[in-house]
């Protein structure tokens, strides 16, 4: 008898062709998500010759610091991060008077006169983590939400995602997002 001491082969020609089909196949049928960032809008550049700067009443001022140590504050009083959305809605939408649905009738600090007069300044700390700031600015983006979905429902009889352009250019219009920020000293 004789054994033959030869080792069978697979011929591995076509393999980098299966290879390269089945990446180009992946490539196209994956969904591949993308950051889209924070949404905000720069203010437009001040047109030559005109003077842009408007004094803005204290009292429209909601002064909200994160300090070195991730500490919330809204004017200068350290808040838990789940009360600031709350915080937020009581001083934009406070008919003016100082009172806020919010607050169970007490006083609010620093009321705005309203909505549109309303600015929300935000200052961090050369220290303060990306989490904390984005934390921040997820609980203020969802105040606006949720007043202008109110608003949308109680003035338009819709849901803000039903809404026209002109609709929700309407619904921006009462409650425009004023933001200021800004590196603390």
């Amino acid at each position: 008898m004789r054994h033959s001491k030869l080792v069978p082969e697979v011929n591995a020609g076509s393999m980098a062709d299966i290879a390269f089909l089945l990446l180009i196949f992946f490539l196209v049928t994956a969904t591949i998500s993308s950051d889209q960032g924070i949404n905000r809008m720069l203010p437009r550049e001040c047109p030559p010759g005109m003077d842009c700067k408007s004094d803005i009443n204290e009292r429209n001022i909601l002064r909200i610091t994160i300090n070195n140590k991730d500490e919330v504050m809204v004017e200068d009083n350290i808040v838990p991060l789940n009360q600031l959305k709350d915080l937020t809605k009581a001083f934009l939408d406070n008919n003016g008077d100082g009172t806020c649905a919010y607050c169970n009738g007490e006083k609010f600090i620093n009321a705005s006169d309203n909505p549109k007069a309303a600015v929300v300044s935000l200052q961090n700390g050369k220290l303060t983590t990306y989490k904390t700031f984005i934390a921040v600015q997820n609980e203020l983006t969802k105040a606006y939400y949720e007043l202008r979905q109110a608003y949308s429902l109680k003035v338009l009889n819709k849901s803000s995602d039903k809404l026209t352009k002109e609709e929700m250019k309407k619904v921006k219009d009462a409650y425009p997002f004023i933001l200021s920020e800004a590196e603390t000293k």
